[in-house]
């Protein structure tokens, strides 16, 4: 269940939003984006359901949280006192040391705020070697791609590849992260069909240099923390780079 995807809508909504993961849940529900109404696909019953139908997703995502309370004789010493001095603090500075952006606070960024910037540079990462596989897989058959030409096309599967990965980074730029599970598909697609065109001409230089930036870009729409962003995109990138300067060179 670690591993599973959700699809989810408010009841007065007709467009789904996902996929999410767990965290991605957590998230959502600790800013309050959705709550136990909120209506998720269950492809084991096909349909929409409330999140509260569901016992063990509701104490991933909604955790009940221990109050604790104070026996009404407990008599407690003041032991700090408050500076007269002290400036009062704003919602700004609150919001400053929510975020991390504080001296006392920089490095307790809230878990929230960084998977949503571990996201952020993910999306990026990934619009950027989707360019870069599409100008790779595009410019080598350029005349043949702007032709249009259906049968010449379906002759060269690189040059439409190309076209597929570069309307993929259209959708991202747009915004569109449900494009993310078609993202990874064309990732793992381009792995067997290029690989097999390089492999069979003995091209195995920029069969494993491929290799490497689709495992980065599939990565990128998967992991939510900064650590694995930065593995994903820093192998993508190299992996891309070097199939484009292969297929660019060659």
């Amino acid at each position: 269940m670690a591993t599973q995807e959700f699809y989810i809508r408010n009841a007065s909504e007709t467009e789904a939003r996902g996929p999410f993961t767990h965290e991605h849940l957590i998230s959502l529900a600790e800013t309050g984006q959705i709550t136990k109404e909120t209506l998720y696909y269950d492809a084991t019953k096909e349909q929409w359901v409330p999140v509260t139908d569901n016992a063990e997703l509701v104490a991933v995502v909604f955790p009940e949280k221990v109050s604790l309370k104070l026996k009404s004789k407990t008599k407690l010493k003041t032991v700090n006192v408050p500076d007269s001095n002290a400036a009062p603090i704003s919602v700004d500075d609150m919001l400053a040391a929510a975020e991390g952006r504080t001296a006392d606070t920089q490095d307790r960024l809230d878990p929230a705020i960084a998977r949503e910037r571990a996201a952020a540079i993910g999306l990026y990462a990934a619009i950027t070697l989707l360019l870069i596989s599409a100008a790779a897989l595009i410019l080598p058959s350029i005349d043949i791609f702007t032709d249009f030409n259906p049968i010449m096309l379906l002759q060269h599967p690189l040059a439409l590849l190309g076209g597929f990965n570069l309307l993929l980074a259209v959708m991202l730029i747009l915004q569109v992260t449900q494009a993310y599970p078609v993202v990874r598909f064309s990732a793992a697609m381009g792995v067997g069909l290029v690989g097999f065109l390089l492999w069979i001409d003995g091209q195995t230089m920029p069969l494993a240099a491929f290799a490497v930036g689709s495992a980065g870009l599939y990565f990128c729409t998967v992991f939510v923390n900064f650590v694995g962003i930065g593995l994903a995109a820093g192998l993508g990138l190299a992996g891309m780079l070097g199939y484009a300067f292969f297929a660019l060179t060659t």
